[in-house]
């Protein structure tokens, strides 16, 4: 808790009136990617509190939109519209969700979305991967060709398999590790470019960049 409080994004995020220091990460990414821009409608899993959503949602300005899912509430911000649920309920968060966005289709899907750690490594990496894996089946049932993913991972076992599917998905898949990661975490950031229009039969034999 102490590490916590006296974090400097911590602190930098209470300065500049952001919900979470998670806002440095989608800000450091999105300057380099330049992912977001306006008009576009975002779809942003794992939203709460809402740190990436407010960026996101600046960010798209008035002609676009955000689209954030959570299974804990969220209040409200100018230009999102809030989902309360699962990201397994299809019947009911994802139905409101395909209802919403209606025909404009999604640009980007955002995913920081985390389980809750019990401290078992085995367990807990089986858990964040279940979650990547989830968000990239409704990115590939949301996601315009060319649009793309961006979905925080953590590196062991079944990340290669996922990476797979991702290479399957995207014309070209990147990593990204934001200076406001936390260094002894193990998680990075899978950016998927340019959505294919036809998922690949197999996945590209191709290496990870980090360009």
């Amino acid at each position: 808790m102490r590490e916590h409080v006296n974090d400097f994004y911590v602190q930098q995020a209470k300065r500049e009136g952001y919900r979470s220091r998670a806002a440095f990460k989608l800000i450091e990414i999105n300057k380099r990617d330049r992912l977001i821009v306006q008009g576009m409608t975002v779809v942003d899993l794992g939203a709460t509190p809402g740190g990436w959503s407010q960026i996101a949602a600046g960010l798209v300005g008035s002609s676009g939109h955000v689209y954030a899912i959570d299974l804990l509430p969220m209040a409200p911000l100018r230009n999102v519209t809030f989902i309360q649920g699962s990201i397994d309920d299809d019947d009911n968060v994802m139905q409101q969700l395909r209802t919403a966005t209606g025909t404009r289709g999604v640009d980007l899907v955002i995913s920081d979305i985390s389980p809750n750690i019990s401290g078992i490594g085995l367990v807990d990496q089986a858990r964040v991967m279940a979650l990547a894996e989830r968000t990239l089946e409704i990115t590939a049932s949301y996601l315009k060709p060319g649009g793309n993913l961006l979905v925080k991972v953590f590196q062991g076992q079944g990340f290669e398999a996922f990476l797979r599917s991702m290479r399957a998905l995207f014309a070209e898949v990147v990593t990204r590790k934001p200076e406001a990661s936390r260094g002894r975490s193990n998680e990075i950031y899978l950016l998927g470019k340019r959505r294919r229009a036809v998922a690949a039969a197999a996945a590209p034999a191709l290496p990870l960049s980090s360009k």
